[in-house]
């Protein structure tokens, strides 16, 4: 697995770097989220960085004013784990240096499994937003360096990756979705919720084959 940048043209398919905003009180306020080592905690939204008004530029600029939440994801990781995607556009801003493992949703089979091998890896910045457009497969950020965490911001539709209201039949893709505008494929050597549909195959990639 290489390491790519995102402003790199291997980053294109997946996504684009946000350049018209400012995003230096966003990433100023992420630096009092928590930050745990050994594990990630994920935040849908939170009320001090949904308060700032590059959140409401967000809101108009980039998601064409429907309503969003803006929460966190941090701490530390290494490994893919899993692949997710929605049907809309995720913003991801760095409030540290991190690395994105990413794929494309195309390469998902009939089955709704997942060959690993086509992850791409892809160094991000501290400061530097991104738009991951709907069809890219993520999960997790990893960490930059060894022993290190990291903090990004994490920009979805309100309601996104809340809990379902519906009952769904498991059959084709409906299979997969494990929460509101969330579909997911767990891999199997991955400690994931129970639950959690399993379909990729290949190694539990790590980033520590990177440093």
């Amino acid at each position: 697995m290489k390491l790519y940048q995102v402003h790199q043209e291997a980053f294109r398919p997946y996504g684009r770097v946000i350049g018209e905003m400012d995003f230096t009180a966003l990433v100023e306020a992420m630096g009092e989220t928590p930050c745990p080592m050994g594990e990630t905690v994920y935040a849908p939204g939170d009320e001090k960085l949904e308060a700032l008004p590059v959140s409401e530029e967000l809101r108009t600029r980039i998601f064409g004013e429907l309503p969003i939440q803006v929460g966190y994801c941090n701490g530390e990781n290494y490994l893919l784990n899993a692949v997710e995607y929605h049907h809309t556009s995720e913003v991801n801003v760095a409030a540290t240096d991190m690395i994105l493992l990413l794929g494309r949703v195309q390469d998902v089979t009939a089955e709704q499994t997942y060959d690993a091998g086509r992850i791409e890896a892809f160094f991000v910045p501290k400061g530097t937003a991104v738009e991951l457009y709907a069809t890219t497969l993520h999960y997790a950020p990893c960490s930059p360096r060894e022993g290190e965490g990291f903090r990004v911001t994490v920009v979805l539709p309100k309601g996104t990756n809340t809990d379902l209201a519906a009952h769904h039949p498991r059959d084709g893709e409906d299979r997969l979705i494990t929460a509101k505008n969330k579909w997911l494929i767990g891999h199997p050597d991955a400690e994931l919720p129970a639950g959690s549909p399993i379909g990729i195959t290949g190694e539990n990639l790590s980033v520590r084959t990177l440093y």
